[in-house]
C-alpha cells in the first residue's frame, strides 16, 4: 500500500532535516530531480505547461481510478527538484487527499524562505495545477457513480 501524503512528508522532513546547510539541501533537491523518472519529450508540449513559472515545468496528469497520477519535468536543476517533491509527495494520490493536503511541508523545509520569489510563484502555481488537476479528477469520478 502507498505512503499517506503525511507519511511521505515526514519522511522528507527527516530526509531534510540530515543535511546541515542549505547547499547540502540544495544538493539534495537537485539529486531528487536528477533520480525522478524521465517524461516523454513527446509530451513537452504548451498545453502541458505550467502558466506562471520562470522556467518552464510540464506535467501530464490523468486521473486513475480517482488517483492524481503524472509524470513531469523541468528545464531548471532546482525547480526540477521541486517538481520531485511534488512527485514523491502527491504522485498516485488519492485526488481527495491531494485536494485537503495543506502543503505546510515548504515551509517546515524552509523552502519558501530559501527560494527566489520567482521560484516561490512557480512552486504556488505548480501546486495549483496540481490540485486542480485533482478537483478535475474528484469530479470525474463522482459522475461515473
Amino acid at each position: 500500500m502507498k505512503a499517506t501524503i503525511k507519511e511521505i512528508e515526514q519522511n522528507l522532513i527527516d530526509d531534510f532535516a540530515l543535511l546541515e546547510n542549505w547547499e547540502e539541501k540544495y544538493e539534495y533537491l537537485i539529486e531528487m530531480g536528477q533520480d525522478m523518472p524521465a517524461m516523454e519529450p513527446a509530451l513537452k508540449t504548451d498545453d502541458r505547461l505550467v502558466q506562471g513559472c520562470q522556467s518552464s515545468v510540464w506535467f501530464d496528469i490523468h486521473c486513475e481510478e480517482g488517483n492524481l497520477v503524472f509524470s513531469a519535468d523541468s528545464d531548471s536543476l532546482i525547480v526540477k527538484g521541486m517538481v520531485a517533491v511534488l512527485n514523491a509527495i502527491f504522485n498516485g494520490q488519492p485526488a481527495e487527499a491531494v485536494l485537503q493536503s495543506d502543503m505546510s511541508l515548504f515551509d517546515t523545509l524552509g523552502l519558501w524562505r530559501h527560494v527566489s520569489s520567482q521560484r516561490g510563484s512557480g512552486l504556488t502555481a505548480m501546486i495549483g495545477h496540481l490540485k486542480q488537476s485533482a478537483a478535475e479528477c474528484l469530479g470525474e469520478q463522482q459522475e461515473e457513480q
